[in-house]
C-alpha cells in the first residue's frame, strides 16, 4: 500500500521500535464486521440463524467479525434491519459512552449512522437519541439507517453545533463527538483516505474539532459524560485536542475507561501534554483485529441547569389513522401523535422545543393521511414486530418471493384485502396492499435491492 511520505516519517519518529509492526499491518486485509440489532433480535437468536460464519468482537456483545468474502449488504436480513455493517473498532466509542435506557443522548456528527444506531439499540426505546449531521446529503443516509433499525425514540437533525446548543441547554446525559479528522486510521480499509490525506492539514482538522467541542459544554448536564473519538493516529488531533478542551473548560475532567481492556493508553508524551491523558485509549491495527481509533471519556463536574420549553404537539384530525390502527394494529405505540401537513409522527416524550431546527426525521414517521385514508410508512413497518399486526404475510429469506419483494415487484398471492405487513423469516421489512390475487408492492423505491 502506498502511504504518504510525511505520514510515514511522523509515525516512525513517534512509534520507534513499534514502527515496523505498525507498517506491516497495512499489508493485511482489513477486518469486516457486523453489529446485531437487539431491538429486533437477541444476539443468541441471531447466531442461530446467521447466514455468515461469526467470530466474536471482544469489546462489543453485539459485534462479530465476518468472513472476507461475505456480502452482508446483499442478504434479506440486512433489509430487515437485523444488523449494521460496521468496522469492528468503530464499535468502541459507544461501548465507552455506555448509554442507558431513559437517557438523553446526542451523536453530533452521526452520519451515516453506525454509532447512532448502536446508541439507539442500547436505549431500548426509552429516553431520546438526537442524531445530527451538518451535511444534508449525509443526513439522508443517517435517516434511512435510523428507520431501518426501527428506532422510534429519536430525532435526526441537520444543524450546526451552535444552533443545537441554543435549543438543548444542559439537556443531554451523554454526548458523542465522533470528530471529523485526517482519517489515518482508515488508510487500510479505504485507500481514498490515504490519497486525500494531503488535502487536510492537521491544523485544519484540529480547527474543525475545536469548533464542535466549543458548543458541547452548553448542551451537557452537570455530571454528564462526553466521549470524543477520532479515526486518526495524529497526536495533535487526539491528546492535543483533549488537552486544549480541558484547559479551556476546567469544569470537565478526564476519566478512566474501565470497560475496554484490549487497547492501549493515550500517549501524552508525544505532545508534552498532561499525564492524565494516559486515561484516553488508542486502538492500533498492529495490536488488535481492527483499524485505528482514539477514544477519550470526559465528565462535566458542574454547571447551570435550565428549564426548557416543551415541544408543541399538534393533535389535528387523525380519524383515518384511528381506523387503520383499529383494523391492523394490535398494540398501541408509546408516544405523542403529532400531525403536520397531513403527515403523522410519533414524537418521543420530554422533547424540548425544537422549532427552527432543520430536521431529517422527527420521532417515528407513521404515515400520511390522504383523502380520508391512512397510508402507513416504511418506517412504521420497520418499527413494528410481526405479532403487533393482524394482517401479515411471511416469506422465507431464501425464497424468490423475498427477492422479488425487495426488488419492488408485484407478487401473485392470495389473501385478505387491505394492508399487509410483509415479513421475511418473521421479521418485518415493509408493506404491501393486497387485492384479490396480487400483493401490490409498497417497499420504499430508493431502498430496493439492486
Amino acid at each position: 500500500m502506498n502511504l504518504p511520505e510525511k505520514f510515514l516519517e511522523r509515525m516512525e519518529k513517534i512509534l520507534g521500535d513499534e514502527y515496523e509492526d505498525f507498517i506491516k499491518s497495512f499489508d493485511r486485509e482489513h477486518y469486516k464486521g457486523i453489529r446485531v440489532n437487539t431491538l429486533k433480535i437477541s444476539v443468541n437468536d441471531f447466531k442461530d440463524i446467521s447466514p455468515f460464519e461469526l467470530e466474536k468482537v471482544t469489546w462489543s456483545k453485539e459485534g462479530f467479525y465476518i468472513g472476507e468474502k461475505s456480502r452482508p449488504g446483499k442478504h434479506p436480513y440486512y433489509h430487515c434491519g437485523l444488523y449494521y455493517i460496521q468496522e469492528p473498532s468503530a464499535m468502541i466509542p459507544v461501548e465507552v459512552l455506555d448509554p442507558k435506557p431513559g437517557e438523553k443522548v446526542l451523536d453530533i456528527s452521526a452520519a451515516p449512522g453506525g454509532k447512532a444506531t448502536q446508541i439507539g439499540a442500547k436505549l431500548k426505546g426509552e429516553g431520546l437519541l438526537v442524531a445530527n449531521d451538518i451535511s444534508p446529503k449525509r443526513v439522508k443516509a443517517l435517516t434511512k439507517n435510523i428507520k431501518v433499525f426501527g428506532i422510534k425514540n429519536s430525532i435526526v437533525t441537520n444543524e450546526s453545533p451552535k444552533n443545537l446548543a441554543e435549543k438543548f441547554k444542559s439537556y443531554f446525559d451523554k454526548i458523542l463527538v465522533d470528530a471529523p479528522c485526517s482519517g489515518e486510521g482508515m488508510f487500510r480499509r479505504d485507500p481514498k483516505a490515504s490519497k486525500n490525506w494531503n488535502n487536510y492539514s492537521v491544523d485544519q482538522c484540529c480547527g474543525m474539532q475545536r469548533e464542535i467541542l466549543d458548543w458541547i459544554p452548553k448542551m451537557l448536564k452537570p455530571g454528564g459524560k462526553l466521549v470524543y473519538s477520532t479515526c486518526t493516529f495524529s497526536p495533535e488531533e487526539n491528546e492535543g485536542t483533549i488537552q486544549w478542551f480541558l484547559n479551556k473548560y476546567p469544569e470537565f475532567e478526564i476519566e478512566e475507561i474501565k470497560n475496554i481492556d484490549e487497547i492501549d493508553n493515550g500517549r501524552p508524551e508525544w505532545i508534552q501534554a498532561n499525564q492524565e491523558l494516559t486515561k484516553a485509549k488508542r486502538a492500533w491495527p498492529h495490536k488488535i483485529k481492527g483499524e485505528g481509533h482514539f477514544i477519550a471519556l470526559l465528565r462535566k463536574k458542574d454547571g447551570d441547569v435550565f428549564n426548557l420549553n416543551s415541544f408543541k404537539i399538534n393533535k389535528g384530525n387523525i380519524d383515518s389513522f384511528i381506523d387503520f390502527k383499529n383494523e391492523y394494529l394490535k398494540d398501541s405505540l408509546q408516544g405523542n401523535l403529532h400531525l403536520k401537513c397531513n403527515k403523522l409522527f410519533l414524537v418521543p416524550n420530554d422533547l424540548p422545543d425544537i422549532s427552527g431546527l432543520r430536521l431529517g426525521n422527527l420521532g417515528l414517521y407513521m404515515g400520511e393521511l390522504k383523502k380520508n385514508r391512512f397510508h402507513p410508512s416504511q418506517g412504521l413497518a420497520m418499527a413494528l414486530k410481526r405479532e403487533q399486526v393482524s394482517n401479515t404475510i411471511n416469506f422465507s429469506s431464501d425464497s424468490i418471493e423475498a427477492v422479488k419483494y425487495l426488488k419492488g415487484e408485484t407478487l401473485l398471492v392470495n389473501g385478505e384485502k387491505g394492508w399487509r405487513l410483509v415479513c421475511i423469516d418473521g421479521f418485518p421489512v415493509g408493506w404491501g396492499k393486497q387485492t384479490k390475487e396480487h400483493l401490490k408492492n409498497n417497499y420504499r423505491p430508493e431502498w430496493r435491492m439492486k
